[in-house]
């Protein structure tokens, strides 16, 4: 392990420390545990979903559930598993009953993911849900934009539905596989721009990203937004 993944490793477990002690909202006078996230401290993709459930709470990390067993099968059907991406959410206690996140917990619990992103450094951050969808597209409808790569500060922003949603909807699991399937191509995308244009002192691109770059997407991109028009947004 190089130096600057031990100090990345580091680094994280700071941040966990501190989320395990947070107090600055409500969430945190009913949890069971925190759920700062977990994951590849140099991953190139993060996942942010919005909040922990039941069994997130129990075990202290994020995406346990039933959600979580259908995450594990989309990143299986790229390629990739928990090893290579790292996890995480908006609110890092469950709201109680499973309820949305407020809009003032998740502000409180802000800090914490600026803190897990800056750290971590990823190219593409894929959001799990409108919560975390809002974090960077606020006032957009995840229906209208999902599976849709944008630029935002420098790092490409995919909008996915949650995977939790294909639990109360089962039509829309379809829809979460063909967007997963896409991701492939994103990444290929970023990853080809960058050894175009490799910025000084930029980390080699890891190999398992280089064979997943090179696979064909799946399926044809949905009809809403034309290839060209999604790709000036890259």
């Amino acid at each position: 392990m190089s130096m600057e993944a031990t100090d990345k490793r580091r680094d994280l477990a700071m941040v966990a420390k501190r989320v395990a002690a947070c107090t600055d909202c409500q969430l945190a006078r009913g949890r069971t545990n925190a759920v700062p996230g977990e994951g590849n401290a140099e991953a190139d993709i993060v996942f942010i979903g919005e909040g922990p459930g039941f069994y997130e709470d129990q075990q202290g990390r994020p995406f346990v559930g039933a959600s979580g067993k259908f995450l594990d099968e989309l990143l299986a059907s790229i390629g990739l598993d928990r090893k290579r991406v790292y996890i995480a959410n908006v609110v890092k206690c469950r709201p109680p009953q499973n309820r949305d996140p407020q809009p003032d917990e998740i502000a409180a619990c802000r800090k914490h993911l600026d803190d897990q992103l800056g750290v971590i450094e990823p190219k593409v951050i894929v959001t799990l849900g409108r919560h975390s969808m809002q974090r960077y597209f606020p006032g957009e409808a995840i229906s209208r934009v999902h599976g849709q790569p944008r630029r935002k500060d420098g790092v490409i922003v995919v909008p996915m539905y949650h995977p939790a949603a294909a639990l109360h909807q089962g039509n829309l699991r379809r829809v979460i596989e063909a967007d997963f399937r896409r991701l492939p191509d994103f990444l290929a995308r970023v990853l080809e721009a960058r050894k175009a244009a490799p910025a000084a002192g930029e980390p080699p691109i890891p190999a398992h990203l280089r064979a997943e770059a090179n696979t064909p997407p799946a399926t044809p991109p949905p009809p809403a937004e034309p290839e060209s028009q999604q790709m000036r947004l890259l």
